[in-house]
């Protein structure tokens, strides 16, 4: 099986401008520099932006070469949303989070090229964007972009329909002066990806090695979008999203994703993928795959010791045992449940209630009454038993429990 063949298998390719230019370009012993644009809009990435890293880590593994672009230019325009205007980022806000985004990739593709779109679009002045590039740009053309049209009912600014522009004028720069012969993005990249080819295809002529490909954005079998919890997005900065959570976001994939997951997530080859894939089958009550999966992703994204402490925050809140966590673990805890801090000692009816265990004091006498309460993996059954920071992990850390599952935290101050 081809490089390109195994990105087809994996689900890693939907639109090419040119198949038997890209598979040249990819099948090909020698190196090929390819790159993905990340604009800043945010602080961190979120799990869905995994999809393009593994993706470039993959071909990185086969020999070729990933640029990473940092839009601190086109982060300040905004790529158009189908609903609204996006708000404006002031120009250090942009600088600020590409740098942190730029600094979070590294930690996947610390030998990759980076640059920012800033260091040349910031230097254009008007007129020169207008008579060099905006003279390229047929009008018609742009209105028929899919993202365009998404926003022609309700208004779309000259600021954010220039941005398909902008993006085409980076595809330019990287293919005249870096040697990049290879635009990846998701399929709602298309529309811009394909401008930058037209964009390259004018300034030079048709026999250009040009490539764009798109994937197809990452969605759940039921239609519903991929990367979304009940607390919300799932974010690769561990300071938003515990390792434990990411843990537990994936090992609860449904059955029918979770081989998709495989191959677009992981660094698995198919071999892997295929064994995962029949022993699960065999008893999926086992959750194999998801567990594989979960294990996976996480140590991905956050290394071989958080993924070390997800499993010991998992195994103590399905064990009901805390006893040998670790400082740092209780805080990934604290993260991840229901939490009430205080200075003071806590009765349990009160303790029940702030944190959510129990609507009322009735309902909480009723859970104490019927030996559902565990304070410490100490059953409670005294209705004016007191919580005291004396028998706190590490000083600090109390943990209640309603019935099997349902856990809270208290947090000494």
């Amino acid at each position: 099986m081809s490089l390109y063949e195994k990105l087809m298998w994996r689900g890693m390719i939907k639109d090419v401008s040119d198949a038997d230019k890209a598979k040249k370009l990819i099948d090909d012993k020698k190196p090929v520099k390819f790159y993905i644009g990340y604009d800043p809009t945010g602080e961190s990435l979120t799990i869905g932006h995994l999809v393009q890293i593994v993706r470039m880590m993959y071909l990185e593994k086969h020999g070729h070469t990933p640029v990473v672009l940092i839009g601190g230019a086109t982060g300040l325009i905004g790529d158009p949303r189908a609903t609204a205007e996006r708000k404006l980022l002031a120009l250090e806000d942009s600088l600020h989070n590409a740098e942190k985004i730029k600094n979070q990739i590294k930690r996947f593709l610390p030998n990759a090229i980076y640059v920012n779109n800033y260091d040349w679009l910031g230097k254009i002045d008007l007129i020169t964007f207008l008579r060099d590039y905006g003279k390229h740009f047929n009008v018609n053309y742009m209105l028929a972009k899919e993202t365009v049209q998404a926003r022609l009912e309700t208004g779309i600014s000259y600021t954010e329909f220039s941005y398909m522009i902008l993006q085409s004028m980076d595809w330019l720069h990287m293919y005249e002066n870096m040697d990049v012969k290879i635009q990846f993005g998701g399929s709602d990249q298309w529309g811009n990806i394909t401008s930058g080819l037209e964009l390259i295809r004018k300034t030079f002529d048709v026999n250009h090695e040009a490539v764009g490909m798109s994937s197809p954005l990452l969605l759940k079998s039921d239609g519903t979008k991929f990367g979304k919890s009940e607390r919300g997005a799932i974010w690769l900065d561990e300071n938003l999203t515990t390792p434990y959570e990411l843990y537990q976001f994936f090992l609860n994939t449904a059955d029918d994703d979770v081989e998709t997951f495989l191959k677009m997530l992981t660094l698995l080859e198919k071999d892997e993928i295929d064994g995962i894939i029949k022993t699960h089958l065999e008893q999926p009550e086992l959750r194999h795959a998801q567990k594989i999966l979960a294990s996976e992703v996480t140590k991905l994204v956050h290394g071989e010791t958080a993924l070390a402490a997800a499993l010991n925050v998992t195994n103590s809140l399905f064990s009901g045992s805390f006893t040998y966590l670790t400082l740092e673990e209780f805080k990934m805890v604290g993260r991840s449940l229901d939490t009430f801090e205080t200075a003071d000692e806590i009765g349990v009816l009160d303790a029940l209630r702030e944190t959510s265990l129990a609507k009322s004091n009735t309902e909480a006498r009723n859970f104490v009454k019927s030996g559902a309460i565990f304070v410490n993996d100490e059953k409670v059954d005294d209705f004016q038993h007191v919580v005291k920071k004396d028998i706190a992990y590490y000083g600090k850390y109390v943990i209640l429990r309603r019935g099997r599952k349902r856990y809270s935290l208290i947090k000494f101050k």
